[in-house]
Parts: structure tokens; C-alpha cells; sequence
């Protein structure tokens, strides 16, 4: 399997710096804030080290680019992207609905990652072409094509890329069975196992999209911003199943 290498590494090392934060969460960590007056905590920190400087001894030529500032430039045209600890709000009220991300970025496409939420006990990789899995199990989005039979996850109804689409928000949001909220990564993890149909990212970092756009896209799912790109660097997205993406579009695309 190409890039078996990396993402063996790739999911070692969330284990360990989810591992790691666990630790910090047991103990307790006081809370900074970022010049974007997001939260950043000490385990943010050392998790990122923990990874930055593994896949610096393993892969030397590589670059990287972390969220808590981690910035190497490439000489090999691949670059590790890295959220430690996605969402820190919840890491510090000790709600379980965090992660630690991971993607392989090779010329511009994401070609690995991982993603593992430690509380959850969900561990989810994918390599280009080889499908989406957890453990041992192949992974697909779900085959809904009916809102009204389906699970919206939207991740923030107050933030800023709410308002392209506000005014016919409710109206859309009303027409899903059920519409969860569960902080990002946890709510694009169910997407990519079929649990969940629709996630709504409206305000986005490259490192909270790496690996859930080529997971998505290895279950069979759809994946792009806003804007119908299919790229992390948007500023926001949507994944969802492949039958509900003009319902998707309707709402977004407007």
C-alpha cells in the first residue's frame, strides 16, 4: 500500500499525543489566549511537539505546518499539517469531544491522515485510494437522499461564515430528522462512518480539514467548501453523502 509508512506513523503519533493530552486534561491546564482570541492551553503545545519533532527525525525533507505554530518548509513537495488538540474549548471544560488530526499533503493534495478523538475511542485513517477505515473495518458515508430521513452536524451556527446563508438557514436546518453540534472533528468522524449525513464546517483552519476531506472522499462522500472547491483552504466546508449534496447546495451555494 503506498504511504503505508506514513500513515502507520501517523496514527502511532495521535495515539500518543492524544495520550499525552489525556494526561494534561487529568491534571488540569490553564488557559491562554491566541491573538484570534482562540484558546491554547500548555497540552496544545506539547502535543504538537510531540509530533513535529517525530516527523521531523523520520521524514527530514518534509515540511510541516502545525496550528500552534509549527512551520517548516518542504523539500521533498510533501507537508505534514497537524491540529494537536481540535477543540480546545471543550479539551479545557473536560468535554469529550476533541481530537488530534493529522494529514500527509504531497503537490498540493492531501494523500493520508488520520484523525482520533481519544474520549470517543474512535481512531479513523485513509491513504489516496485505499479507503477509509477504522481498525480493521472499511468505513462509507451513508446512502440517505432524503434530508427528512437524515443527521445534520452543524459545528457553529454563531460564527462568522454563518452569515452568507443566515437568512434561509433555519428553513434548511429545519428540513433534517435530527441536527447535531458536536464541536468539528467529532461530528465530521460520523459523517465518514455512515452515522451522521451532512457536517457543516462554516469557519475553518486547513489543520481542522486535512485528513476529514480525504476521509470522506475514500468513503465514498463528498467533500469542498463553500464555494464547491474541493480544497482545506476555503475557510470552510461541508462532507456529506454523496445523495444529499444538492440539499447541501442549496444551502451553501446560494
Amino acid at each position: 500500500m503506498a504511504f503505508q509508512r506514513e500513515i502507520e506513523l501517523a496514527k502511532l503519533l495521535i495515539q500518543e499525543a492524544g495520550a499525552l493530552a489525556l494526561d494534561y486534561e487529568r491534571r488540569g491546564v490553564a488557559v491562554e489566549q491566541k491573538r484570534d482570541e482562540s484558546p491554547v492551553t500548555a497540552a496544545d503545545r506539547a502535543c504538537e511537539k510531540l509530533i513535529v519533532e517525530r516527523l521531523e527525525r523520520e521524514f527530514p525533507d518534509d515540511g510541516v505546518l502545525g496550528e500552534e505554530g509549527a512551520n517548516r518548509q518542504s523539500r521533498s513537495g510533501r507537508r505534514w499539517i497537524i491540529d494537536p488538540i481540535d477543540g480546545t474549548r471543550d479539551f479545557v471544560r473536560r468535554i469529550p469531544l476533541w481530537a488530534v488530526l493529522i494529514g500527509l499533503e504531497q503537490d498540493g493534495e492531501i494523500v493520508a491522515g488520520a484523525a482520533h478523538s481519544p474520549r470517543q475511542g474512535l481512531l479513523l485513517w485513509a491513504v489516496r485510494g485505499g479507503g477509509a477505515w477504522a481498525n480493521e473495518a472499511r468505513l462509507h458515508v451513508s446512502e440517505k437522499s432524503d434530508p427528512g430521513d437524515s443527521v445534520l452536524s452543524f459545528n457553529g451556527f454563531n460564527k462568522v461564515g454563518v452569515g452568507r446563508f443566515a437568512p434561509r438557514l433555519l428553513s434548511w436546518v429545519q428540513r433534517f430528522s435530527a441536527v447535531r453540534g458536536l464541536g468539528g472533528a467529532v461530528d465530521a468522524m460520523l459523517v465518514v462512518q455512515g452515522q451522521a449525513d451532512v457536517w457543516i464546517e462554516p469557519n475553518a483552519a486547513p489543520w481542522d480539514l486535512a485528513p476529514f476531506k480525504l476521509l470522506t472522499e475514500e468513503a465514498g462522500g463528498k467533500f469542498a467548501s463553500f464555494d464547491g472547491e474541493t480544497t482545506i483552504y476555503g475557510g470552510n466546508a461541508y462532507a456529506c453523502a454523496p445523495g444529499l449534496e444538492p440539499y447541501v447546495q442549496e444551502l451553501v451555494g446560494g
